[in-house]
């Protein structure tokens, strides 16, 4: 059996790492950045924590700091048009996974003829082919977008979080500091926290999951789960953020090659139509969507739960999955996680768009990973569950 699996060409890991930016571009060869971050990394002068390595090596980097949460294929071709206007031999998305997300996505659009759009590269197609090498360097311990082969960019004519795939949208190189997370306020901690513990928890139970994914994934729950309650009650705890910094990445790598399955298919939707961040609406979900799909792999739910510590190592399959079931519940309690009803979305409009969200998590192609895949009228179902 071939099994096929892809990660960035370097990471560099650890507290400080990002002073080291110009040394990881001069090994790759590169001298000529665009540096893709958004508005708040700029004016809290965060930038200047990769701006100033660089300079201190004579390289002066262009800004293109337009990035929004959530990114729109709009935003991509403004930064497209930039990268068209310069003369840069590499992009560095700094930030979050927005920043990140757009840099791979000028990329992609970029290395196409003029006037493509973006939904051209929307799963099922491959989006293989990059214009520039993507350095990522990551402010958030969460989406895991330095290590994977994703990007999910907004359709801003049909209202929808496309999802787009392929070795384009593959980082060259990773720069993951856990400094940088310091200043990451509790809610932003707790949703992106508890994204990467998705995004772990769905590359294990994926039907596309190989052995060398449940290695990344298991060891991202082992350094996640004990850490997400300690992150959030305790910002400047140093062992706690690199742990949840390096259990992103793992996690990332781990759902890169075996992809994210029903909570993400239900959650861009949710994004896309009343805007609620990625990771809180992975948190909104987790739990029933756990609980639906638990009896169809109850195995490797079992052993997730004894990954992330909620379950003895001889406890048997039943009682472990179900205390999984149980900690995610407490989790979303304890990190105050709201029903999309807490949110503030009205009942009304959430009902009259439970159709339309079924109809685009299916057509995304990640359900039909999830251990038990669903038709329209059970995810119908979930939406329903979760809104209250």
């Amino acid at each position: 059996m071939i099994t096929r699996f892809q990660s960035p060409r370097l990471l560099l890991i650890g507290g400080g790492a990002v002073a080291r930016t110009a040394e990881v571009l001069a090994q790759l060869g590169f001298s000529r950045p665009l540096i893709v971050t958004d508005a708040f990394m700029v004016s809290s002068s965060m930038v200047d924590r990769v701006v100033a390595p660089l300079r201190a090596a004579g390289i002066e980097a262009t800004i293109f700091a337009d990035t929004v949460p959530d990114p729109t294929d709009t935003v991509i071709e403004a930064g497209v048009a930039v990268l068209r206007a310069g003369d840069y031999d590499c992009l560095i998305g700094f930030g979050g996974g927005s920043p990140m997300d757009t840099a791979k996505a000028m990329a992609i659009l970029a290395a196409a003829p003029p006037g493509t759009h973006m939904r051209e590269f929307k799963v099922p197609a491959q989006a293989n082919r990059g214009a520039l090498p993507v350095v990522c360097v990551p402010t958030t311990a969460g989406t895991g977008s330095e290590a994977t082969r994703f990007t999910i960019i907004t359709d801003t004519e049909r209202d929808e979080k496309m999802l787009i795939a392929g070795l384009g949208a593959l980082p060259t190189a990773a720069i993951v500091d856990y400094e940088l997370t310091f200043s990451v306020p509790p809610r932003t901690t707790a949703d992106t926290g508890i994204d990467s513990l998705t995004h772990a928890l769905e590359a294990f139970v994926s039907k596309l999951a190989t052995e060398e994914s449940d290695e990344y994934a298991l060891r991202a729950m082992r350094l996640i789960a004990p850490q997400l309650r300690t992150v959030y009650a305790e910002p400047g705890n140093a062992e706690a953020r690199a742990a949840m910094m390096k259990g992103a990445t793992l996690a990332g790598i781990a759902f890169s090659n075996a992809s994210v399955a029903l909570v993400h298919g239900m959650s861009r939707p949710m994004g896309a139509h009343f805007h609620v961040a990625h990771g809180l609406s992975n948190a909104m979900l987790l739990p029933a969507v756990t609980a639906f799909s638990l009896n169809a792999a109850l195995p490797r739910y079992a052993e997730a739960a004894r990954a992330m510590g909620v379950a003895g190592r001889d406890e048997g399959d039943q009682s472990a999955a179900a205390k999984l079931v149980e900690e995610l519940q407490a989790l979303n309690r304890e990190l105050a996680v709201p029903s999309p009803a807490g949110y503030g979305i009205g009942a009304a409009q959430w009902e009259g768009l439970v159709p339309t969200m079924a109809r685009q998590a299916l057509a995304s192609g990640s359900p039909g990973n999830n251990p038990r895949v669903p038709d329209a009228a059970e995810i119908e179902a979930l939406y329903r569950a979760v809104y209250a």
